[in-house]
């Protein structure tokens, strides 16, 4: 019974292929613009997440002042010098390496060619706090960075860019008026989460950066990585500690520096994006509304239209149920077939916006599932009351309509 009622949904449908169409095309939209812009948003928050872990992890960053995190932050605090690093290594237990930083931008020159860059004065350490992986060559010795040796460590952007296919180890490059020997070159990180090429730097020894680049002692940033993901909480606080004392803050005074745990930063990211992807969402499932009144409309000219062929068979016998199934189904039929299509152009739509946003393609299931099934909703919901009208029409009534 159910199948051949579906088929007559089917057979109505196709009498009217124009109108049909146009009745899908607001399911159409609402659909593909939900399942498009929450995959987008998963993408986007993925990705977000994927360029803040490339900053490090389990990592501590320290900055003078109470400056905000990421690029553009200013203070007027005291810059940290290479006696808080010395003393952060030999009061803090349980971390992988403390790194100073400090950068400038620079344009780096190799024989005929030259490229702008940020140069960073850091030491050892600062390779596997911010977990970079060497692609050849090597990281600097102790001896190098006492004596602030002309030694240098470049990443991917400038090897290719300056270099391209020949091997940049042993191989000189002038930074302003000053000259360093490539010792290293490093692995592809690509884009910060600040939109920056991470692999576009320069890194020196930080006593060579001092003397031959800064012209000064300031350090901007110290990077603390944590060996275990439970003792961040202690090691932040036993660095404020460290820290406190070290700049003579007394108790009950405001720090002049600022910690931020990358794990709080990186959790608080994927909060906002999470939010603001559900908001997109809501936003396009507004037009599932507009298409569920489509529906309503058409399937309420469809009563009107076929006032006569309603009579007739109520009048040989039909049951309301009946009628009332048939019309039901002629608007579920309707709603699904929009689904489909709109899963279909949401996630062409999806691909399409991630292989130009470059963000991964992250297609989820459950909202796939929930959007088809809203959709066969709409069309009970907005069916009905047409259907409804039409199982109660009077057989007599009906059948005088011309």
């Amino acid at each position: 019974m159910l199948w051949e009622t579906v088929k007559l949904a089917m057979s109505s449908i196709r009498r009217n292929v124009l109108r049909s169409v146009l009745t899908l095309l607001g399911i159409v939209i609402g659909v593909g613009a939900v399942i498009a812009m929450v995959t987008l948003g998963n993408g986007a928050s993925s990705k977000v997440q994927e360029n803040l872990a490339k900053l490090g992890s389990n990592m501590l960053i320290v900055r003078p002042g109470q400056s905000t995190f990421g690029p553009g932050g200013t203070s007027d605090a005291r810059a940290f010098d290479e006696r808080d690093v010395t003393a952060l290594k030999n009061n803090l237990t349980g971390i992988r390496g403390v790194a100073p930083t400090a950068q400038k931008q620079a344009k780096t020159v190799y024989g005929s060619l030259n490229y702008d860059t940020s140069v960073t004065g850091t030491n050892s350490d600062w390779f596997a706090v911010q977990d970079w992986t060497l692609a050849d060559g090597r990281v600097f010795s102790d001896s190098e960075l006492r004596a602030g040796a002309s030694v240098c460590v470049i990443g991917a952007t400038l090897t290719r860019e300056l270099f391209g296919a020949q091997d940049p180890i042993g191989e000189r490059l002038r930074i302003g008026n000053f000259s360093c020997e490539v010792i290293g070159h490093m692995e592809a990180k690509g884009q910060s989460a600040f939109g920056s090429d991470q692999d576009s730097i320069v890194v020196l020894p930080m006593r060579t950066y001092h003397r031959r680049i800064a012209g000064n002692t300031r350090i901007g940033t110290i990077s603390i990585s944590v060996t275990d993901a439970q003792d961040i909480a202690r090691v932040q606080r036993d660095a404020e500690d460290v820290l406190r004392e070290r700049r003579r803050i007394v108790p009950g005074e405001e720090d002049d520096f600022t910690i931020r745990d990358l794990t709080q930063i990186l959790a608080t990211m994927a909060s906002t994006t999470t939010i603001l992807t559900g908001l997109l969402g809501a936003v396009a499932a507004v037009s599932l509304l507009v298409g569920g009144i489509g529906i309503m409309n058409i399937m309420l000219v469809s009563v009107t239209e076929r006032t006569r062929e309603i009579g007739i068979r109520l009048a040989i016998g039909a049951l309301e149920r009946q009628v009332l199934t048939q019309f039901l189904v002629e608007a579920v039929v309707l709603a699904l077939f929009g689904g489909v299509l709109g899963i279909a152009i949401g996630l062409g739509l999806a691909a399409a916006g991630s292989a130009i946003m470059d963000v991964p393609f992250q297609a989820d299931l459950r909202v796939i599932a929930l959007a088809f099934a809203v959709s066969a909703l709409i069309g009970v919901i907005f069916g009905f009351f047409p259907a409804r009208r039409a199982a109660r029409l009077d057989p007599i009534e009906a059948l005088r309509r011309e």
